[in-house]
């Protein structure tokens, strides 16, 4: 996808489904905080609900690979809109029931401390079928709490 008006015109569609749209990114509170087209990012706020160890206040893990997945599944419907130049908008958005997760690896490297967090994408490699994408999770203080690297079907 180009920074064209036709690359562009589907973004503000992108950022409503999964604000809004997607029941799991509500409950977790999940929002699109940019929608760059190299590096998007996702930003949620810290919760009680969200707590995995409850003696440190920390976030779950689970918490943090979900966001790291979802993120990753963000980059790679943005990365596939490239191989859709020219088809109609409801063509590039029926990708969104494509798209599913082949492989995520989370690699966790300090507390998940913080009052809130960024999860930031970016494409490794995308071809027709699959992509590859590469996110990490920082805290309210820029701190690296997890890196992640998932593969996602997107045909």
């Amino acid at each position: 996808m180009t920074g064209s008006a036709e690359g562009q015109e589907i973004l503000p569609l992108i950022q409503t489904i999964f604000d809004d749209r997607i029941p799991f990114n509500r409950m977790l509170g999940l929002k699109v905080e940019s929608l760059d087209l190299q590096n998007p990012r996702v930003r949620f706020e810290m919760r009680d609900e969200l707590v995995g160890n409850y003696q440190r206040g920390t976030l779950h893990g689970g918490v943090i690979s979900t966001v790291i997945d979802v993120t990753g599944g963000l980059v790679a419907f943005i990365g596939s809109q490239k191989h859709l130049a020219g088809e109609p908008l409801e063509k590039k958005l029926q990708l969104f029931g494509k798209l599913g997760t082949i492989d995520l690896r989370v690699d966790y490297l300090r507390p998940g401390l913080g009052k809130w967090f960024v999860a930031t994408g970016h494409i490794l490699r995308i071809g027709r079928k699959v992509a590859v994408s590469r996110v990490e999770l920082h805290n309210d203080r820029g701190s690296l709490v997890a890196v992640g690297t998932g593969a996602y079907v997107i045909a």
